[in-house]
């Protein structure tokens, strides 16, 4: 007697090519239209196309149920035994990128700064730094992102052309921890690091690398995926150094010795909890005030010290603090102190810091981009994570009353880290890594091209000095019409989101790994005319 064959399963083949080219169509997508943390999306929608593959091979197809049975045992065997191994022989040590993603190493791994070296002061020697930069108030670079605060160099002419007039590296060596950049009252060029159980602030000779001081506190801030150690720049005045720790010590130094002058726990005096990623706000020298930001209190987000005693002077605002700096503009006619906060951006008197106006701005994401006091009354915000960017109108009455007007509002500026700087009417900063020019009138975005990560920007007149997330330096074209690259090379290695330092044409970088000095080319002629700034 002859028994019917079993019909044999149908493989459909079609189900796994269309969830391949489903993930390429949606990963593409997420890319393609900015979308916020597409990095972690695209690992989102890579593991569901996995587990819908996995599906179809247990449930639809025609392969014998043992071997669905075995082959699906095993794929969970190992993906146990990944999860096993990853959470009992590795750690996150920071993250990849300034996309979020952490970086793993082994657990038994050291610490990135458990190779460095003691500091060692060298001896006094005859500095090589020309007397024409000694002299040249220009050679400065005395705070963060500048003179003004603005990440914008006049009165110097790079050379255009670095393929026959290339950077010259003047030194590069280890350094520590931490997201500081320098200060530089030239021949000295201060930073703040992290090497081991000590938070410095260390005072390097320009163009030997040497250490001339340092100074400790003996505290250590660490933030799973941030990293370790000090993110604020110090700030150089008449002689001084004034310098917040990532815990929140502020420090008055001798600039010339590093010998204390002052010193106040900013946070523990005032009973406030740190921030999330550490403070980062760098300080703002204001007529007699010493001014840096606050912590998680909203009445006490802004503080201020006198900048001679360290003696407290006052405490205000209406927000909690963010990562953003203090800065000095005039508006309206007013002097006053602008500092973007975690969910709102404000105007203060400098006298006392009484709030005379504040635009709420929503958004529980950090806030890093500096806002931009522009002509006409008005500031220009930014920040990523999707926020995107506004302008922002402002008048006073006759009777002193404050009133804020949205002149435009969009997501085509959103810097994650990156300062943006201004020329001519025009922004540049980087979108999620990617540099844009954008409009200031309009908010129309004029071109977007260029990836460079989540590195920092410099305009040194007509041209961006971009210190790129991946160590490299380019030269960019500050040019509305055109993203046009002039040179780039690579300075230092590893992931940096330090903002570079130009003083006169010596050029420093850091990130949490190393530093180094370059001599960058000049061209000769009268200074490039620009229109604002």
């Amino acid at each position: 007697m002859n028994h019917p064959v079993p019909a044999k399963r149908r493989m459909r083949w079609w189900i796994p090519a269309t969830l391949v080219v489903l993930w390429v169509i949606g990963v593409a997508l997420l890319w393609k239209l900015e979308v916020t943390f597409r990095e972690q999306a695209s690992v989102a929608v890579t593991l569901l196309t996995i587990l819908a593959l996995a599906f179809w091979f247990v449930f639809l197809t025609g392969f014998p149920f043992r071997t669905r049975l075995a082959l699906v045992l095993i794929g969970a065997m190992v993906l146990a035994g990944a999860v096993l191994g990853i959470r009992n022989l590795t750690r996150i040590e920071g993250s990849i990128d300034g996309s979020g993603i952490p970086r793993l190493v082994w657990k038994w791994s050291p610490p990135r700064d458990a190779g460095l070296q003691e500091l060692v002061v060298a001896a006094p020697t005859t500095n090589a730094l020309p007397e024409t930069h000694r002299s040249n108030a220009a050679s400065n670079f005395p705070q963060f992102l500048g003179p003004n605060r603005l990440g914008v160099i006049t009165g110097l002419q790079l050379a255009r052309d670095w393929s026959s007039s290339p950077p010259r590296q003047v030194w590069r060596q280890p350094i520590g921890l931490g997201w500081s950049a320098f200060a530089v009252s030239a021949p000295r060029a201060i930073t703040q690091e992290q090497r081991g159980e000590k938070e410095l602030i260390v005072c390097y000779d320009l163009t030997t690398g040497h250490v001339l001081w340092s100074h400790t506190n003996l505290v250590r801030f660490s933030e799973v995926l941030g990293g370790d150690g000090p993110r604020a720049t110090p700030t150089v005045e008449e002689g001084r150094v004034y310098a917040i720790g990532a815990t929140g010590i502020l420090d008055c130094l001798d600039e010339a010795t590093g010998q204390l002058i002052w010193s106040r726990d900013a946070l523990r005096e005032n009973g406030l909890q740190n921030i999330t990623w550490g403070k980062s706000c760098s300080p703002l020298l204001l007529d007699a005030s010493v001014i840096v930001t606050g912590g998680p209190e909203e009445t006490k987000s802004l503080l201020a010290y006198r900048k001679e005693t360290g003696e407290p002077l006052w405490q205000s605002g209406r927000d909690e603090a963010s990562y953003c700096s203090p800065s000095i503009a005039t508006i309206a006619g007013q002097r006053q102190i602008v500092i973007l906060n975690a969910q709102s951006v404000s105007g203060h008197d400098p006298r006392d810091g009484r709030v005379l106006w504040d635009y709420s701005w929503r958004g529980n994401w950090p806030k890093v981009a500096q806002p931009l006091a522009l002509e006409n009354d008005r500031v220009f915000i930014a920040a990523g994570y999707g926020l995107g960017c506004v302008m922002l109108q402002l008048k006073r009455s006759d009777a002193g009353e404050w009133s804020v007007i949205e002149l435009w509002k969009n997501r085509n500026l959103k810097p994650k880290f990156t300062n943006v700087v201004r020329r001519e009417g025009c922004v540049y900063g980087l979108d999620d890594g990617t540099l844009v020019c954008l409009d200031l009138a309009t908010g129309e975005r004029k071109w977007k091209d260029g990836r460079y990560g989540h590195g920092q920007v410099l305009l040194v007149e007509d041209v961006l000095l971009i210190q790129a997330e991946s160590g490299d330096v380019v030269l960019v074209e500050a040019n509305p019409n055109e993203h046009r690259e002039l040179g780039r090379f690579s300075a230092i290695e590893g992931k940096t989101w330090n903002n570079p330092v130009l003083a006169g044409n010596y050029l420093l970088v850091r990130n949490d790994r190393e530093a180094a000095c370059y001599e960058l080319p000049l061209r000769a002629g009268p200074p490039v005319p620009s229109r604002d700034r």
